[in-house]
């Protein structure tokens, strides 16, 4: 799996995934653009990866504003030329509310973290893939987007709505050298819960080490048959 010099950008790269990520990708030889909404701990992640100044850029910048996708672009070409793989992980998560106790501005949130943000940088970064004929896109989504659970409406209803950017996307560009494809996490297990203290609520979480296993392969030559998978990393299809 080559990837040395391959830029891959990563937004919400300062969150409990983006870190584990961009190092595993700076240590495949991949060039980072890391962005996130707090230029502190971008700072700090830039200082715990230690690399050369040539190999990362950080950018403070706020996804849900629309212009924020061409600018995340702008400053990656300007930086390595070009950009190769998008990973999106920017997100959040509401619920513990019935649907008809849930607030509208609920749901407007949801819509906004996960989907518009996700139509936003697809607009932005897909041509730029479509021209260099290669470019890899992965996002993490829930099974929730498939069975929702119980008072997880607004989350289920906006990762359903993610999930359905991205196939679509796939269908669009199958056979250009891009792929699309779509991460099924239950829950990201940070703190590592599931091997510290194993138990029937956590035996289907998923740590970071093992996402951005997969990450380093679906963002591979090797995987370019690999366009609109849904992958389940919870235990079970």
């Amino acid at each position: 799996m080559n990837h040395i010099d391959r830029v891959a950008v990563i937004t919400g790269a300062t969150g409990g995934l983006g870190r584990v990520v961009a190092r595993r990708l700076s240590q495949v030889g991949a060039q980072l653009a890391m962005f996130s909404s707090n230029e502190d701990n971008l700072n700090k992640l830039a200082g715990e990866l230690a690399l050369p100044s040539e190999r990362w850029l950080t950018q403070a910048l706020n996804f849900r504003i629309p212009e924020s996708g061409d600018t995340a672009l702008l400053a990656t070409k300007e930086k390595f030329g070009r950009a190769d793989m998008l990973l999106h992980f920017v997100g959040g998560w509401t619920g513990r509310q019935s649907l008809v106790d849930v607030e509208p501005d609920q749901l407007e949130e949801m819509l906004h973290q996960h989907v518009w943000t996700t139509f936003r940088l697809i607009k932005s970064f897909v041509p730029h893939f479509l021209a260099n004929h290669w470019g890899r896109l992965v996002t993490i989504s829930s099974p929730n987007a498939g069975i929702p659970s119980a008072k997880s409406a607004p989350y289920a209803a906006a990762k359903a709505a993610q999930e359905a950017l991205i196939l679509a996307l796939a269908q669009e560009i199958k056979g250009s050298g891009v792929t699309a494809n779509v991460i099924r996490v239950q829950t990201i297990d940070v703190k590592h819960e599931r091997d510290r203290e194993p138990g029937p609520t956590n035996t289907a979480w998923t740590t970071p080490e093992e996402i951005a296993s997969t990450i380093v392969y679906l963002c591979s030559e090797e995987a370019k048959m690999v366009n609109g998978a849904r992958i389940p990393l919870y235990g079970s299809p």
